[in-house]
């Protein structure tokens, strides 16, 4: 399982294979195909793009522990894909420590915040 940073450097969710989870470890997201969906109602959050969560403009949003943030052009809206059946919840991981702040990523960071890339 892998730490999800914001733009801040603030742990905000765990990634584990496919499956995205909040810090409560309730599954509220999936990857499918290069681009993330929300759990619940199956709509597309924007892409992933080696190890960036990116916005439906292609600004990241949020990274996971271990790689450089980084964006991508304006993504084409993928087709939505089957619902994955509901993991088990994951084993408390181990919190990691803050990570330094990044740098700014080319173009910039997304505007809006984790919370508001799902949808909360």
């Amino acid at each position: 399982m892998k730490a999800i940073f914001d733009k801040s450097s603030n742990l905000v969710g765990w990634i584990e294979k496919e499956h995205v989870f909040d810090l409560n470890l309730n599954w509220i997201a999936f990857l499918s195909n290069g681009n993330i969906f929300s759990s619940n109602k199956v709509k597309w959050l924007g892409p992933f793009n080696q190890g960036s969560f990116l916005d439906r403009d292609g600004k990241p949003v949020a990274w996971i522990e271990g790689v450089k943030p980084s964006g991508t052009l304006k993504p084409l809206v993928p087709t939505t894909p089957f619902r994955p059946f509901t993991p088990l919840r994951p084993l408390n991981p181990l919190k990691p420590l803050k990570p330094l702040q990044p740098l700014v990523p080319l173009g910039g960071w997304s505007k809006i915040s984790w919370e508001m890339y799902l949808g909360r």
